[in-house]
Parts: structure tokens; sequence; C-alpha cells
């Protein structure tokens, strides 16, 4: 008696199923072997990280769908068990497991359309961060902001479901045109020389931004290709407003999506270090004072009210 009898005598396995389960057993091995190598391969051949990580993602994909059609075609007969069986897993997936074919039509969403891709920084709902992974199932972003202010990293790992981008809208902030813009607002009190202080502001803005306006022209015209963008200025400026506690300057400027907060620490420090030198500038900040009007009013202004019983007439 062989071992194939034996088995279908204590385990009651008919010969057919027997070899199904070999059959089975030796593809799942050499699957695994086929992955296992080829991804040493990529791994030692390919040194760009981004590149690399596309590789193994697309081999694993497309050794396990390999591997899904191959054991679905030892275990099905025949074509209209393989209809019927598509059937009622389509069925049953439809109703048990909605949301994970929804996160698979986001990923071939994500694949095909490509809203964003690996190392972009994105924003999708109340989360934002670098993508970091994009999988069947799900993406992955290197959070940044939340508690940690200028778009830095928090250090957490976030896991959004592909299903996200078909219900949620999707910021990307390096997409094509890798500049955003960032304005730092300065609040100076209205006493304050503030013609020299706008002066100032625009010499600093032109010496720390002037060089990312230069850098935004090229991609503007590669962006432009692809989206209707168009800005008619791109340089440095200094907007001024009036605000309840004094004159508003603010520095708008251009720069890259990664270096917002190293601008804007740069230019602070600049802004600050001119600033200090200058005996008819000061900043603004919420204070209560008392104002005579008869003793700092203008000429014009500085009459005394004209009413019955007033003590200045």
């Amino acid at each position: 008696m062989n071992i194939i009898d034996w088995i279908e005598n204590n385990w009651s396995i008919n010969p057919d199923i027997q070899f199904k389960i070999i059959v089975s057993v030796i593809v799942i091995m050499v699957i695994w072997m086929v992955r296992f190598f080829s991804l040493r391969l990529v791994d030692r051949s390919l040194k760009d990280l981004k590149i690399r990580h596309y590789w193994r993602n697309g081999i694993k994909n497309t050794l396990n769908i390999l591997l899904i059609i191959i054991i679905g075609s030892v275990w099905i007969d025949r074509f209209g068990s393989l209809a019927t069986f598509l059937g009622l897993v389509t069925a049953g997936l439809a109703i048990a497991l909605q949301d994970l074919i929804v996160n698979i039509a986001g990923w071939i969403f994500i694949l095909v359309r490509r809203p964003f891709e690996l190392g972009d920084r994105i924003q999708i709902g109340d989360f934002a961060g670098d993508v970091i992974d994009i999988r069947f199932f799900q993406f992955t972003l290197n959070e940044i902001g939340n508690w940690v202010d200028a778009d830095q990293s928090t250090g957490r790992i976030i896991h959004i479901p592909n299903g996200k981008v078909f219900k949620e809208p999707q910021a990307n902030y390096t997409q094509s045109f890798s500049h955003i813009w960032n304005e730092i607002p300065v609040l100076l009190t209205f006493e304050s020389n503030w013609q020299k202080a706008r002066e100032i502001l625009e010499k600093i803005v032109n010496e720390h931004a002037e060089h990312f306006s230069k850098e935004a022209e090229k991609k503007l015209i590669e962006a432009s290709k692809k989206f209707m963008i168009f800005y008619s200025t791109i340089t440095p400026i200094v907007y001024t407003s009036v605000k309840d506690s004094g004159v508003l300057l603010t520095m708008r400027y251009l720069c890259q999506a990664r270096k917002r907060r190293s601008t804007e620490n740069n230019i602070w420090e600049a802004v600050l270090e001119a600033f200090s030198k200058c005996e008819d500038i000061d900043f603004a900040y919420p204070t209560q004072r008392i104002y005579y009007n008869q003793m700092e009013g203008k000429p014009g202004t500085t009459k005394p009210p004209n009413f019955p019983g007033s003590l200045l007439k």
C-alpha cells in the first residue's frame, strides 16, 4: 500500500484532493523562492530608494496575483464552476468586504490617476504628511503639523485606508509645482516709522527668498503644461494693512514646501537684528494705554468738545 492509499484510508482524503494539495504546496514554495531572490536582486541592483520601493511593491503584487490565479486553476475544475465560484465570491465580497473593495479601488485609482506619489507631501482630511508607502489597502504618511509648528514632522506614522481618496479632498504640496507661498506678518505700533520698516523688510525677504522665486519660475513653466497655473508675480513682496493694534506689514514669498520653517527662522532673525538698531520702529503687542487727545493728537484733532457743561470750553 503506497502513501496515497494510506492517506485516503486513514484521513479520508481522495487522491485527487491529495494531488491538488501537493501541487499547491509546490506552487507556494516556488512563488516564495522567486519572490525572495527577486527582492534580493532589486535591493542589490537599485540604489534609488523611490524606484526600489516601486519595484519591490510591483514584484510582491504581481506574484500574489499570480499565486491566486494558479491556485485557483488547480482547485477549480471547469469554467462553469469558476464562473459560479467568482459569482459567489463577488456577492460575498460586496456585502461583507465592502470597505476592502473600496480600498482596492482606491489603490488602483492612486496608481492610475496619481493624485500623489511616494515622497509627495500631502494633506487628506485632517491628516498631513509625506507619503512613505502605498499598498493594496492603505497608504502611509510620515505625519507633519498637528502639535508641531510650521509643517515639521511629529515622528508619528499614520496609515490611511485607500478608500479615503474617494471621500476626502487631497492637497498636494509638491506635485508638479514644488513651491508654496508663505507669509510672515509683522505688526508695528502706529507711532513707528512704517515706511522705513517696509524698506527693511523688502530688503530682507529678497535676500532670503529671491532665489526660490528663480527656482519656482522654471517649475511653474513645467507645471503650466499640466495644470492651469499662472501667477503674474512670483517675486517676494511686502503688503501693508492696518489692524486694531497697529500697522501690519506682511512678507509674502515662495519657498520649497519642506523649507518653510527654516526660511521663516532666517528671515525672523534678520528682522529682529535690523529692528533692534532702529530707534523709531517698535513691535506692537496686546497692551492698554491712556490716550490724551489734547497732548498727543494731531493739531486738527485737538479741539475741546463743544457741548453744554464741558469743562474744556
